[in-house]
């Protein structure tokens, strides 16, 4: 080799040196990170963005479909588990990673969902545990995507076991009407729990029952006999109140902690009939009306729960003959003797129909009308719709029905003719009450169910009314029963389980959860204001004024005015989800949800020794 080359490789060593050690210091940073790349985190931050739509968008959309609403159930846990899916394949994270994330959020989410509250089983699942866990794992993933450590894996792990972790925690108490879940803690003592330790301590009430003679008085005239009062219709006539509740506000009579169900009352004198759940036993409840004190409880070993509804019973008593009618939601109707509580027969509709409870319970309110008590069951064949003689409990008849609904049965008058009105998810069945012979069959297939009554107006038009739409259709006798002319069909007016009320042509109701008055005639929408959640509404007809429940248990006077929505007085009643129907009588209105009943005042137009009068004709 040569002086001259000998300098050359000498002057090169230098370079070769630093190049090498730039070499060697990338392998070494690279053996630190394990082969570690950062991940691939677009799809994951798309599907986080597509989980916060689907959970939160189709609430925000006015006249939206079940089936859309249902997207803000079902599409959060479609997108976690599509999460978990681009962590096992499109991450870019090493295979080590990749399996111990993928099989360690299984096994946290399988271990979290066997801890998880058995309320919380369905529903609490979907839209917490899975929503929650599998979010809290995208973030995370997302969050330390660059950090090239094995160490990230098992931080995205324990954001993993907080967000399903959460659920363990709560406990659910059923959904609101926008199916929100009504969770709180677990450890926290629930409403039920408050009462029935409350009822230990309370000092018997033996003493509240007035004269024999005076309460069969009342129970032979109840001024509020059944579900949505005389007729069914939810129609108040008596005095006036006054609705300026600026100077004078309702006062409180009574206030009582009640168990959960969403009956409403019956009432006759100073009677009120209801129905609740305490702990195992599902009671027929007899309070008065002045105190709200207890006079009798009917139990029976029964607890009815779903996910959805809650515990408790669904159907409201009816009084006839001296007897109290109740349906409870396992599927037990009952005839008990109004004064004392005393059974008198009991029937199961699941061994009569054949059939186990529906999903949200047996909650078709019991109609009397001649010698037979009519319910709606669901069983196949013809056993959808059942009627019971009122003195046996045999079954009397029955008739063909769909087998889910939430209404109850309804009296029609048609010509001048009584009529059973039953309507389910396939239509409405109108049915000879001595009978059940069908005088027409209309048929309305739903995807969902019925849980809104029929109701007439003009004498021959009837009024059907879904989460879907409302339909006006007439119908005409004829030798064999009646022909059906369809009107008008609007889905202007679509109440889920809130009623709606009928005055001067126009139907007073819930659109979802916002009100909204309809022509009648023609279907179309007058206004629609006013945001009470999933409530119910009562029409009193001498005041012109509708008296709403909104689902936070507030009252809400509005003008029955179909030109405008006009607030006119509003005030707290009680507290918590408040599904059940108010009831007034004279100047007391009686509400009640699934924890609490109370009695209020309302002012009056009239002079109170006028109204005493009035109210002793």
């Amino acid at each position: 080799m040569s002086d001259t080359e000998t300098e050359s490789n000498e002057e090169a060593t230098p370079e070769n040196s630093a190049a090498e050690s730039s070499i060697s210091d990338g392998a070494s940073g690279g053996l630190k990170s394990g082969g570690l790349k950062p991940l691939r985190v677009w799809p994951a931050v798309v599907l986080l963005l597509l989980m916060a739509i689907a959970r939160f968008g189709p609430g925000r959309v006015e006249d939206a479909p079940i089936m859309l609403l249902m997207v803000s159930v079902i599409g959060p846990v479609i997108l976690g588990g599509l999460i978990l899916l681009w962590w096992l394949t499109f991450s870019r994270a090493s295979m080590k990673e990749r399996l111990v994330g993928f099989f360690g959020a299984l096994l946290i989410a399988g271990g979290c969902i066997y801890s998880l509250d058995e309320t919380m089983i369905g529903p609490g699942i979907m839209i917490v545990a899975v929503p929650f866990g599998t979010a809290a794992f995208g973030i995370g993933a997302v969050l330390l995507s660059g950090w090239l450590s094995f160490q990230r894996t098992i931080i995205v792990l324990l954001l993993t076991l907080c967000g399903f972790g959460y659920a363990t925690l709560l406990r659910n108490e059923g959904m609101w009407g926008n199916f929100a879940l009504d969770l709180h803690w677990r450890w926290e003592p629930t409403a039920e729990e408050l009462m029935l330790a409350d009822r230990s301590d309370s000092p018997s009430a033996s003493d509240v029952m007035s004269s024999t003679d005076e309460v069969d008085e009342w129970l032979a005239n109840p001024q509020w006999p059944q579900f949505r009062g005389p007729g069914g219709v939810s129609q108040q006539s008596g005095p006036a109140i006054a609705t300026d509740w600026s100077s004078k506000k309702p006062e409180l009579v009574w206030k009582v902690p009640v168990g959960p169900g969403w009956s409403s009352f019956a009432v006759a004198g100073n009677l009120l009939f209801t129905q609740e759940q305490r702990g195992e036993k599902e009671t027929v409840v007899c309070y008065t009306a002045d105190e709200g004190k207890e006079v009798w409880a009917q139990e029976i070993e029964s607890r009815f729960f779903d996910p959805l509804g809650g515990p408790g019973p669904r159907a409201t008593p009816t009084l006839s003959g001296g007897s109290v009618f109740a349906q409870g939601a396992s599927g037990q109707l009952q005839r008990l003797d109004a004064k004392s509580g005393e059974k008198i027969w009991e029937v199961d509709l699941r061994e009569v129909a054949d059939r186990e409870p529906p999903m949200w319970g047996f909650s078709s309110s019991p109609l009397v009308i001649g010698s037979v008590v009519v319910v709606h069951a669901g069983g196949d064949g013809d056993k959808g719709t059942l009627a019971f003689d009122i003195e046996s409990g045999d079954l009397k008849w029955s008739a063909p029905a769909g087998d889910h609904s939430y209404s109850s049965p309804q009296l029609l008058t048609l010509s001048d003719e009584k009529y059973v009105a039953m309507f389910t998810n396939a239509g409405m069945n109108v049915l000879d009450p001595a009978t059940g012979e069908s005088r027409c069959d209309y048929e309305w297939k739903l995807d969902g169910y019925s849980a809104v009554q029929p109701q007439v107006f003009s004498g021959d038009l009837v009024v059907l009314a879904s989460q879907e739409e409302t339909r006006c259709f007439k119908l005409t006798p004829t030798e064999s029963g009646f022909e059906v002319e369809e009107r008008w069909s609007s889905r202007k007016l679509k109440p889920d389980f809130n009623d709606f009320v009928i005055h001067d042509g126009h139907a007073y109701g819930f659109d979802a959860e916002i009100f909204t008055c309809i022509d009648l005639e023609s279907g179309k929408r007058n206004w629609k204001r006013g945001r009470y959640g999933k409530g119910q509404v009562l029409m009193l007809a001498e005041s012109g004024v509708l008296l709403v429940v909104g689902e936070r248990g507030e009252i809400v006077l509005l003008e029955a005015n179909p030109s405008e929505h006009q607030e006119l007085s509003t005030f707290q009643a009680i507290e918590g989800k408040t599904w059940n129907h108010p009831v007034v009588i004279g100047d007391r209105l009686y509400v009640r949800n699934s924890q609490e009943a109370a009695c209020y005042q309302l002012p009056m137009e009239a002079e109170p020794e006028v109204l005493a009068s009035k109210l002793s004709r």
